[in-house]
């Protein structure tokens, strides 16, 4: 009888032991939409929209009203989500262009804590060698993902695994058919008037929200709710694309976490795009300590409140469509939000050089821009669609000034090439400067003059 308990005790201590219960990772599941405004949901002010499905998830998970991109643009704010670094760090400061051949990704990080990760849908990424993916699974019909591959790869998938959905919706060209009409468009704080193309813009979200509830229930169908953290977020705004207001810079993000987090709960923490991939490396068991944004596992677990004193923001207007000289750089502690335009009609005499064809370039991005002031200073809390700039008010100048000096400080740690006096001309992979296009016409005595010298050297 003695013997007998023994052994039943050893055999219980041995299925007991720590060492030998297996703790299963999570499943990442990133639903990306593309170029879509944070006020463009039901759930943050927008009753005219389709957000049936975005609408279920923040019902099943958290909200964070308070969450941000470091650049209002598709190929740096996809960057920084894979990356877990700024655009000056990574080296996609610019559409169009790559990080650096030695920068680790989403893909090396959660590969060696056993993930397999695969991006399905719109890459706009590169180099190749450094997104080295375990599988693509390439979109279809032009914009739409290819659902019946995703579902069969699912079926099949053993272990955990990272599955980014990148859509395209509701990026343009938008179509000119569309069930909604012009009076169904919602003006925001921030519009002049209604644009009536916005129309066919509307049709697109419908589409992606339709995407997005296939998505979810092909998870649910695949037996994959519970064990994923699912994550849904846009890349940025629509209306303030390439620019560091709130209305490009300001992103929705959702996260479900079954059994993990309560449903429908809602945290307006300051966050940022570069805080993904560390959270994500965080939950995995890794070390975040080698990138710039913060692991916020800690309010997930409510152990804290908030992890960034401050975040960060990156524009330039070269190797876009109607590409400018005009580089800017902003800081936002969640109240006080500066912003620095480095060319502005104020200060480019200070940028100008020797070179005649380069300094035309950086007078006309000066014009182009030219009621935007060198400094912008906007009281998020009182003004949360920066009406008032506040960067002129002495009663301000304390506020102003720590700023400053927290944003020199950055740019300095981001090897930043950008500054009174520092105005370089980025090499163009898609939009010259000094060329005709469909969105700009250059001054004959310029077209063709720049030469590759006259470009800042770069890693692309």
């Amino acid at each position: 009888m003695i013997n007998l308990i023994k052994i039943t005790f050893l055999i219980l201590t041995t299925l007991l032991s720590t060492n030998n219960v297996k703790v299963e990772k999570p499943n990442f599941i990133i639903y990306l939409s593309d170029d879509q405004d944070f006020l463009d949901y039901n759930i943050f002010g927008n009753e005219n929209v389709q957000s049936n499905a975005v609408n279920r998830l923040a019902s099943e998970g958290i909200s964070f009203t308070n969450f941000h991109t470091g650049q209002a643009i598709c190929a740096p704010s996809r960057s920084q989500l894979y990356t877990g670094l700024y655009p000056l760090k990574n080296g996609s400061y610019t559409n169009h262009t790559n990080v650096r051949n030695n920068t680790l990704t989403i893909v090396q990080y959660l590969k060696k804590l056993g993930y397999k990760v695969v991006l399905a849908g719109k890459d706009h990424i590169g180099p190749r060698k450094v997104f080295d993916f375990d599988l693509h699974i390439k979109k279809i019909e032009n914009k739409k993902l290819d659902l019946n591959k995703i579902d069969k790869y699912l079926q099949k998938i053993e272990g955990p695994f990272c599955l980014i959905l990148a859509s395209d919706y509701p990026h343009g060209p938008h179509p000119n058919e569309s069930e909604y009409k012009v009076s169904d468009i919602k003006k925001h704080p921030y519009d002049f008037n209604i644009n009536p193309k916005k129309t066919g813009y509307y049709e697109f979200i419908k589409n992606d929200d339709n995407q997005l509830s296939k998505v979810l229930d092909i998870v649910d169908n695949n037996g994959l709710t519970n064990n994923s953290i699912f994550i849904y977020a846009a890349d940025h705004g629509y209306s303030g694309k390439f620019s560091l207001y709130q209305k490009g810079l300001k992103i929705p993000f959702i996260l479900r976490w079954p059994n993990k987090i309560k449903p429908n709960l809602k945290n307006n923490s300051l966050l940022t795009i570069v805080d993904v991939l560390p959270t994500l490396v965080d939950i995995a068991g890794g070390s975040t300590e080698d990138f710039d944004g913060k692991s916020f596992l800690p309010i997930l677990e409510n152990k804290k409140n908030d992890v960034n004193e401050y975040i960060y923001g990156v524009s330039t207007r070269q190797n876009i469509q109607s590409t400018f000289v005009f580089p800017s750089r902003m800081i936002s502690d969640g109240k006080f939000k500066l912003i620095r335009n480095y060319n502005s009609i104020e200060v480019f005499n200070k940028n100008l050089t020797s070179n005649k064809v380069i300094n035309h370039f950086i007078e006309l991005g000066a014009k182009q821009f030219k009621r935007i002031p060198y400094e912008e200073l906007y009281n998020l809390e009182a003004d949360p669609y920066e009406k008032k700039n506040l960067a002129r008010n002495t009663k301000f100048n304390d506020i102003k000034n720590s700023l400053s000096d927290k944003l020199k400080e950055w740019m300095e740690d981001q090897n930043d090439f950008v500054g009174i006096g520092k105005m370089p001309l980025l090499k163009p992979t898609l939009h010259p400067l000094d060329q005709n296009s469909k969105w700009k016409t250059v001054n004959d005595l310029y077209i063709g003059k720049l030469e590759l010298d006259d470009y800042m050297k770069t890693h692309y």
